[in-house]
């Protein structure tokens, strides 16, 4: 842009200057262009979540994002007792959402986390793959012969798979225990296994590449997701504004056209 500055004294040389130069933008300009089209987003906000969480808090990802460009929302998705695992170990965490109330316990004993809030519940489903070609009809006969994955007794999804069995009076064969609920799903979607308990919300995730079958008296087995502030968090401000978001009218209404029952309409 100097240049430009100068041309009244330079005249007619600098003219020719300029034209022999293409007009090509300066290392300034160009600069200077691209900065305005990238937000400068000063503050990195972590946020660990349940694997089950992963359209939804994806979704609200960019929502708050877009309200404060300021900020960088980092998920970390994984199986609860992982997320808390990693917690214990030195993460830098700044909000914390568990699939169950057992595994926030663990972190709220540390004295990890300050006061937790359940913004949904959660239930359990069969899976199976399209056209449901092993004839599963529930947790009964059907499954004898089946390739059944679930998850691993102490994930949460596994644990309430756990307490379903033990109330309807059901054992289960399965050919693997998986560390996520996301596992298993993928197992069953991807045709390495015929079926799979997952969480309902995972069950619509996977849309048409899974076929569901409903579980008689699921809906006694329930899953309550607690979110709380990491107590070691620097930043406090912006982790009470995500979990404001999650409970949100907005918040909960994303939840709950995927699958989950809000607890803070």
């Amino acid at each position: 842009m100097r240049s430009l500055r100068l041309l009244p004294v330079l005249g007619a040389a600098a003219l020719a200057l300029a034209a022999c130069s293409g007009g090509a933008p300066t290392p300034e300009a160009t600069a200077s262009s691209d900065d305005s089209q990238v937000p400068d987003r000063e503050v990195v906000l972590n946020v660990y979540a349940a694997a089950s969480l992963t359209e939804t808090f994806s979704e609200l990802e960019t929502d708050f994002e877009a309200a404060n460009p300021e900020v960088d929302v980092r998920i970390n998705y994984a199986g609860s007792q992982d997320l808390v695992a990693q917690l214990s170990e030195g993460a830098d965490v700044d909000v914390l959402a568990t699939a169950n109330e057992s595994t926030m316990k663990k972190a709220a004993d540390a004295s990890q986390v300050d006061e937790q809030t359940i913004f949904v519940t959660n239930t359990l489903t069969l899976i199976t793959t399209p056209g449901n070609p092993a004839g599963v009809t529930g947790l009964d006969s059907s499954l004898d012969g089946v390739k059944l994955v679930i998850c691993a007794p102490e994930v949460p999804c596994g644990k309430l798979t756990k307490t379903l069995t033990d109330a309807l009076g059901v054992t289960l064969h399965p050919v693997s225990e998986e560390q996520s609920v996301t596992d298993v799903r993928g197992k069953v979607s991807s045709g390495q296994a015929d079926a799979g308990i997952v969480y309902k919300t995972d069950a619509l995730a996977e849309g048409d590449a899974v076929d569901t079958v409903a579980i008689q008296g699921a809906d006694e087995a329930v899953n309550k997701y607690p979110i709380a502030l990491v107590s070691a968090s620097t930043k406090k401000d912006y982790g009470q504004k995500w979990i404001d978001l999650v409970l949100s009218t907005g918040g909960q209404a994303i939840l709950e056209e995927a699958g989950f029952t809000p607890t803070a309409k």
